[in-house]
């Protein structure tokens, strides 16, 4: 298996070929740093321990990690040692939460920015034509990092090389850098990521170079989930003890036609009127 950057990490846990664990997978995960997997992933990642016979995750890492927030015992760390660290700690990520196989490409975040750069686009394009998973976890359109809507753009426009008989039956755009509970009701997926929450910390825990460097990765990913699952019905009793909002990006993948950016303002714009609108009821 051989990628456009000399320092792409593939890791395949329980020793498989590469290419015969990429093409086992039913659902795949692709994301713009290490830990986004985790955070925006955790119910396929459950889905999958809870049919291991019938179902395996993988996960593909984007950027090469460098660039990110330290203190403490990594304030002194260079950008280089972050990368090998970040890499390794995804690693042990795909290790406890028993991925079929993990994928680090180690793009820097400029080249993924570029639509130009053919590297991350075709990398992209290999593994989705090896893997061709039933369910596809991405970045949601309206993410506020640049670098997690690049990937989406490069995911969307690598999907989109698949025959129509290749494309995931299910592509979900799921909340990061920037909550989807503003989403009207009826247009958002709530995906059930309030299974083994012992193993949602555990899998949090284990980028201590975000954590310790100064981001609280693990109690905010916990807190969201369960704000999303109590705040999500104010007459009935939580459906889920998490929930992990995703917009359905299926649409956009299976037509080429559907322009990304107004399919996503279109969430806006409904949600806008529906402001109004129970404003004005009420007056």
């Amino acid at each position: 298996m051989k990628f456009s950057r000399d320092n792409a990490d593939v890791l395949v846990p329980d020793g498989r070929p590469p290419e015969a664990a990429l093409a086992r997978l039913t659902h795949l995960c692709v994301g713009a740093h290490q830990d986004d997997i985790e955070i925006l992933a955790h119910s396929g990642i459950c889905d999958c321990l809870d049919n291991p016979d019938t179902l395996a995750f993988g996960g593909v890492v984007v950027t090469d990690g460098g660039g990110s927030s330290r203190t403490g015992p990594y304030a002194d760390k260079t950008d280089e040692e972050m990368k090998a660290i970040r890499c390794e700690e995804q690693r042990q990520a795909a290790i406890l939460g028993q991925y079929a196989i993990q994928i680090q490409l180690a793009h820097p975040s400029r080249e993924v920015k570029d639509p130009a750069n053919e590297g991350v686009g075709a990398d992209l394009a290999a593994i989705f034509a090896g893997a061709k998973a039933k369910v596809v976890y991405l970045h949601n359109p309206a993410d506020k990092h640049d670098t997690h809507v690049a990937v989406l753009w490069r995911c969307i426009t690598a999907l989109r090389k698949l025959s129509p008989a290749d494309r995931p039956e299910k592509v979900w755009g799921v909340e990061v850098w920037r909550g989807l509970d503003w989403v009207l009701d009826a247009e958002k997926v709530a995906l059930d990521a309030g299974r083994r929450p012992a193993l949602a910390a555990k899998l949090m825990a284990v980028f201590d170079s975000q954590i310790t460097g100064g981001k609280r990765y693990d109690l905010a990913a916990a807190g969201r989930r369960a704000a999303n699952a109590t705040f999500n019905n104010s007459h009935a009793k939580d459906a889920y003890a998490g929930i992990a909002w995703a917009l359905d990006l299926t649409p956009v993948v299976a037509d080429d036609r559907v322009d990304l950016a107004e399919f996503t303002r279109g969430y806006a714009e409904r949600l806008t009127a529906d402001i109004i609108a129970r404003l004005n009821r009420f007056r």
